[in-house]
Parts: structure tokens; sequence; C-alpha cells
């Protein structure tokens, strides 16, 4: 047979293995309004930039009639390409091939190409549509998943990690995307949950569907298992793109700077935007968008947990992490879900050299029994711990309002700020003049006898004492007291002051955070 056969019967051999279950399947997940797992690939990557790896791969077991089913590629297709120009290792899960179901080769594929993605340090990505383990399998799909969950471990804070669910993700499954540090899902056609409704019913006798179980809507509003969602695939994947713009491409570099104008830094008249009355409520992306270049901020985990605001934009070309009080719910409080949203997303910020940006308007962390109960202690210790642990440039900027324990827990100057400034209207005390004012003169209020008067003169006493940023200023807890019209200059030359920052700290194996 002559080299050309040969070459032919290559060509024959990908041909098919690329149809994966073939015509009928890849039909019916058309007809679901989903992608096949190469149509995602070619939408995600740039053109013509995926190689593919491991392709000819097949599954070696002979129980349950799987000896009669190849499957191709073994239900998962696997290798690089490149996004914007910057490489990427990933894989795809061909739910046409077994249902995209994991087994002991479709695990090893993904596990080759994670470790590639580990040497080479660059985002791994992985495009998630499968009903979970291969039954016929038995443990070893069980141990596949854990080969894969141990270097999701492992690869934490050295590389990105994004997970896409587009599609089912069920079972031992979910535990993947969950170490990932990005989570993306398709509204009505992708679900994660860790027991289905059948199970469910079955055990507790309730009753749900499967999207209201663990929908898009599910896990990006109420559980924050997810970060975004998208009504259709395509703008899911261009999200994808997106947020890796803003990343680098492993623990060792800084994020991509774009150039930007050197005349840029001009003063955003914020002075009209905020109320002056601490009690009356505004949306903090007003701040933002005022701050940062234009069209720069990218929201994370937008609408979960709304009383704080995360997310990366540019300052000058520079890419930072935003940590954001959000006076429009909760007044700004933190609760227990509040405070794993910020610490996590500053964790993420300070693996991958992201300067950290906070902009603080919080009256404290939010009373009741409920959030007592569940922990609101634990959970809140998380940001302090989180802003404590960070080595990366570290700046605060006081709006309004710094009451209590949570002024301390976002990134003042006791727990590592490199630089804090406060507008002239911040009240940076123990707690709300109001309050203080009715503890600390509670007996000159009672015996007066105009207890009215007598309140408001007190509050307005101690506000005058206190509650203003001139105290902290003093003490060196405030570096300076700033015009707000000049924050956006004043945030260009501390991220250009702080470029070279080192910071030693003790040698560990590692901490040991509040979880």
């Amino acid at each position: 047979m002559d080299i050309y056969k040969k070459i032919d019967e290559l060509y024959d051999k990908k041909r098919d293995i690329e149809l994966g279950g073939g015509d009928d399947k890849i039909e019916k997940q058309h007809e679901k309004g989903k992608l096949t797992a190469r149509e995602r690939i070619n939408l995600l990557v740039d053109k013509d930039s995926f190689v593919e790896l491991h392709a000819f791969v097949e599954h070696r077991c002979t129980d349950f009639g799987l000896d009669e089913k190849k499957g191709q590629a073994d239900g998962v297709v696997t290798g690089y390409g490149k996004i914007n120009g910057r490489p990427v290792y990933l894989f795809s899960q061909d739910f046409t091939v077994f249902g995209g179901a994991l087994g002991e080769m479709h695990a090893k594929k993904i596990a080759a190409v994670m470790d590639l993605a580990a040497k080479n340090g660059t985002p791994f990505i992985g495009l998630n549509d499968s009903g979970g383990a291969r039954i016929q399998e038995g443990v070893v799909s069980l141990d596949g998943y854990g080969h894969v969950f141990y270097r999701n471990a492992i690869y934490s804070g050295v590389i990105p990690q994004i997970s896409v669910i587009l599609g089912p993700c069920a079972g031992g499954a979910v535990y993947s995307p969950a170490i990932t540090d990005f989570v993306f899902m398709v509204e009505k056609t992708s679900q994660m949950f860790i027991t289905g409704p059948k199970v469910i019913e079955t055990v507790t006798g309730e009753k749900i569907s499967s999207e209201d179980l663990g929908g898009a809507a599910v896990h990006n509003k109420i559980s924050g298992n997810a970060h975004f969602s998208s009504e259709t695939e395509e703008e899911v994947l261009s999200q994808v793109r997106k947020l890796l713009s803003y990343l680098p491409q492993n623990n060792e570099e800084k994020p991509p700077r774009l150039i930007h104008d050197n005349n840029d830094d001009y003063r955003a008249d914020l002075t009209e935007l905020i109320p002056f009355d601490t009690v009356r409520p505004y949306d903090v992306r007003i701040v933002i968008t005022e701050i940062v270049d234009k069209d720069s901020f990218f929201e994370v985990q937008e609408d979960f947990a709304k009383n704080i605001v995360i997310g990366f934009a540019r300052i000058k070309g520079e890419v930072v992490g935003l940590v954001c009080n959000q006076p429009k719910y909760m007044a700004g409080g933190l609760d227990i879900d509040s405070s794993d949203k910020a610490a996590r997303f500053i964790r993420f910020c300070d693996s991958f050299q992201i300067p950290i940006i906070t902009f603080e308007d919080v009256t404290g962390f939010f009373p009741g029994i409920k959030q007592e109960h569940g922990g609101i202690i634990r959970h809140g210790a998380k940001i302090l711990y989180a802003y404590s642990e960070a080595t990366v440039p570290k700046i605060t900027v006081i709006l309004r309002k710094a009451y209590g324990g949570a002024y301390v827990a976002l990134n003042s100057k006791s727990i590592g700020a490199d630089l804090v400034y406060a507008w002239p209207n911040a009240e940076i005390a123990v707690m709300g003049p109001e309050g203080a004012a009715n503890i600390i003169f509670a007996k000159e209020i009672e015996v007066s006898p105009d207890k009215e008067k007598t309140r408001a003169d007190k509050i307005e006493e101690y506000r005058r004492k206190f509650a203003n940023p001139y105290v902290a200023a003093s003490q060196g807890i405030v570096d300076d007291v700033i015009d707000p019209r000049e924050t956006r200059i004043k945030l260009i030359q501390a991220l250009e002051m702080l470029q070279t920052k080192k910071e030693i700290r003790p040698a560990r194996k590692h901490g040991n955070m509040p979880l």
C-alpha cells in the first residue's frame, strides 16, 4: 500500500471522529438549541487556531455492551488554541457521544491538557456538557473525576481556570467547575446540581424541575455558584473571550496593559452624583464608570449579593480589580453572601497580580438573627483574611460611610492597605452618629426637657468631632483627604507609584482561612 492510501485512510478516520455521535445526534443537539463540541471551540478560539490532541483515544471498557460501541474521541475534544492571539488549553465535552459522560480515558485526555496548560503557563477552559460519570465503567470513572479535581486544586492560583456550563452538569461533575475561578452558564439549557430532580423527589418527596433546581438563574442569583450567564452559547463564549482580555496568562505575569492616552488624567465630576446625605441610596456603578477608562468595567457576579459590586476595569490602560459597596442594596452593608463574593474575588486578584481598588461606603455588617446563626462572623472574617493576605497594590477610597468592623475589614490601613483616600464628606467612626450619640449621651438625652432637640444636637456634636475624615487623617489612618473630582488622577498616580511593590510574608505551607 503506498503512502497516499495511508494518508487517505488517516483523513477518513479524522472525518469519522469529527462527526462524533453522527448526524442524527448532532441534529438532536441543535434541536435543543445547543452547539456541538467542535462548533463551540470554533466560536471560542481565534479562527483556525485550534490544534486537537488525542483525537484517536478510545475507551477500554468491555462491560455492559460498551465493547460494541466505539465512542469517537471518547466523548471529549481536547487541545489548544489562541484567544485574542494568546494561547489557551481547553476541553469540550461531546454530548453526542455517550451523552458526554466521563470515563477513564475521557478523564485522562482532560488531565493531559490540564498538565500541558500548567507547564506552559496558559489559561485552561472547560466546556462542560455531560450526563456525569459513565456508569458502565464503574469506579474508574469516579477515579477519573478525582484526577481532574486534583489538578483543578493544585493549579488554582497558578493559571486562570474557567468553566463554561453548556448543558447538564450533574453529580460529581459539578465539583470541577466549583473549584475553578469563574463559571459561565447559558439560560434555559445549562444546569448544575449534585442530585437530580428525580432522586430528590424519591428521597425527600420534593418536586422540582431541572431548571428550577440548578439552572443559570438559580446559580447566578441565589446560590452564587456561577459568575456569568447569557441567553445563548454564542454570547457566553464571547463573554469568556472578554474576561480573558483582563487576565494574565499565569501567576508570574501581569495582566495585559493597553496603550492609553497620556493626557487622560481627567477630573471626573462626581460632586453632584452622590448624595451628601449618608442615608440616601445611589448606584456605585455611577462612580465606577466616571473614574475608570471608558467602557472598561466588566462586572462579575452581577446578580448575586447585590449589596457589593465586584469586577475588572482599566485605569489608564492598567487592569484593576474593584470591590465596591452598593448603597442601592441593604445600604451597602456586608452580609454572608457579599462577604463570600468579595473575599474570593480579592484572592483571585491577589493570585494573578491584579491591583485591588476598594470604593467604600459601608454601614457595617448586616444585623439579624438569621445572619448571626448563619455564621456572619466566619464569613465576614473571610474578607479580613483575604485583604490581609493579599500582597498586590491595595488602594481604598472612602466615599461616604465607613463604620465599625466593616471599615476595618474593607482594606483599612491596619490590615495592609497601601493607600487610603477619603472624600471630605466621609464619616469614619465606630458607628453612625445617630447610634453613637444615643449611647454616649443617653443620660443627658433622657433628663433633657426637649429630648429630640438634645438628641439632634448631640448627633451633630458627635458628627463634628468624630464622624469626619480629618480625625483619621490626623492619626495617619487616612493618607489624604481628596477632592472627589480628583479621584481618578489620584488612582492613576497611586497605581504608577505601586507598580514595583514587593511584600514578603512569613514562610509557611499555607494559612488556615475561615471557611
